[in-house]
């Protein structure tokens, strides 16, 4: 099954936190958040968990720069999105991929805010199926602005392309503080994901890392 190409974008501090123990993830300077909103608006499809609808409340729209906001995805298996959330408002489209054990009435909440509702897997979203039917939706280029449980398991999957990472000069430390990719986590270095680099530069006081997927370890 075909599926769009996917860039993973992120910042985080040195030490690896997508955002602190009280749950601020306010990490890139004025540059770098000019740059996503650019990367956005260059991109058929922008998509988020529902942990971070829930945690950031975000648009997801092309604010900073000229360009057409793109298609918002939220991967809801739960259908646990609020109808107010921002995700669903403006006149950007929006689809929630949910499961099939999501509650039948926050799906119909959904859809009378004007989303669209695709259920995708039992018991959770099946990425894989999400990334084909948004194909279908002729989304060739996806931006993955995922919190640390969506991007482990879009990378496990080997459904992420391309990774752009900004680094902040901050160390913000705190063991429940969420880092760039959380999940199970893989039980060797060998067994994890490869990478090329494949351009790095400053993005004002940050560094902007932009690496190619080469894959899982065997």
């Amino acid at each position: 099954m075909s599926r769009p190409y996917v860039i993973l974008n992120a910042a985080m501090t040195l030490d690896g936190k997508i955002a602190t123990v009280a749950g601020d993830s306010r990490i890139s300077c004025k540059e770098d958040l000019d740059r996503l909103h650019m990367l956005r608006a260059d991109v058929d499809a922008v998509m988020v968990g529902a942990g971070t609808v829930l945690a950031d409340d975000p648009s997801l729209t092309v604010r900073r720069v000229s360009g057409k906001s793109p298609l918002r995805v939220v991967v809801d298996g739960g259908a646990k999105t609020p109808p107010n959330a921002k995700v669903l408002k403006g006149k950007g489209r929006t689809i929630v991929a949910v499961s099939e054990i999501a509650n039948s009435k926050k799906i119909e909440k959904l859809r009378a805010t004007g989303a669209e509702v695709l259920k995708c897997g039992k018991n959770e979203v099946d990425l894989r199926k999400l990334l084909g039917k948004l194909a279908v939706r002729s989304v060739k280029k996806l931006l993955l602005e995922g919190g640390s449980t969506l991007n482990w398991n879009m990378l496990k999957s080997g459904l992420v392309d391309e990774i752009r990472l900004t680094v902040a000069p901050r160390v913000v430390g705190g063991v429940t503080a969420k880092s760039l990719v959380g999940g199970n986590g893989f039980p060797n270095i060998e067994n994890g994901v490869g990478l090329e680099l494949l351009q790095a530069k400053r993005a004002g006081k940050d560094l902007l890392l932009r690496y190619r997927v080469e894959g899982k370890g065997c």
